[in-house]
């Protein structure tokens, strides 16, 4: 992981405008995600944030829970500062920086959520961690991830290539997709198909397995504990 932790100490500045151009619809997977989670705008829920980044997920999940107690991680000291300033006016968020692979909780949150950081994993990795989500679980806790997701075949992958592709050309050039964007995930990504993560969902204990959005190679999927 320490390539991808190098990546985002150096673009830690400019995640929030970069995001926008590179993952579509980017705001509406952030909102399906926080709309998904069953919850009461007036309770008192623990959240755990994988991958926190800039802090995007906690800041809207805050907006929408006021009461909620946020554990954001990241491994990525840069991203971990910004989202510290993004978030001041809160004093329910405690921040830890580290790679979420070592986490030990046991049975503390009610909702684990993460964005754009499983796909990081080997997929023999993200199938075990889903095992290690669940501990972090309480008894009906639930876990949600917006995230890459590749296709059940080959014609479905190439289709959603080229539209992730299409989407990026909008704002950056065709030189910059072919020796940045496209090398650095190759490279740092390793996204899994949607089904295999349901499947690994359910292996793991998992009910009320869904996906709550779509877009061709992202989406946001999750379930009950």
């Amino acid at each position: 992981m320490k390539h991808v932790k190098d990546h985002f100490e150096e673009e830690a500045e400019v995640f929030d405008g970069l995001i926008r151009t590179l993952i579509p619809y980017y705001d509406d997977m952030v909102n399906s995600l926080v709309l998904a989670l069953p919850f009461n705008e007036k309770e008192v829920i623990r959240v755990l944030d994988l991958g926190c980044g800039t802090g995007n997920i906690s800041k809207k999940l805050k907006e929408r829970f006021p009461q909620a107690y946020i554990t954001c991680v990241d491994l990525a000291e840069n991203m971990v500062q910004i989202a510290k300033s993004k978030l001041v006016d809160y004093s329910d968020i405690e921040f830890k920086l580290a790679d979420f692979r070592d986490l030990n909780f046991q049975e503390e949150y009610d909702a684990v959520i993460s964005s754009l950081a499983l796909h990081h994993l080997q997929p023999e990795e993200q199938k075990s961690f889903y095992c290690k989500i669940n501990d972090f679980l309480k008894k009906g806790g639930v876990f949600y991830n917006a995230d890459n997701l590749m296709g059940s075949s080959h014609h479905l992958n190439h289709v959603y290539m080229d539209r992730w592709v299409d989407f990026i050309l909008k704002t950056h050039t065709q030189e910059e997709v072919e020796t940045v964007w496209l090398p650095k995930h190759r490279e740092e990504d390793s996204p899994s198909p949607l089904r295999k993560h349901i499947q690994w969902m359910d292996e793991a204990g998992f009910c009320e397995v869904d996906v709550v959005w779509k877009y061709y190679y992202f989406g946001v999927y999750g379930g009950r504990k």
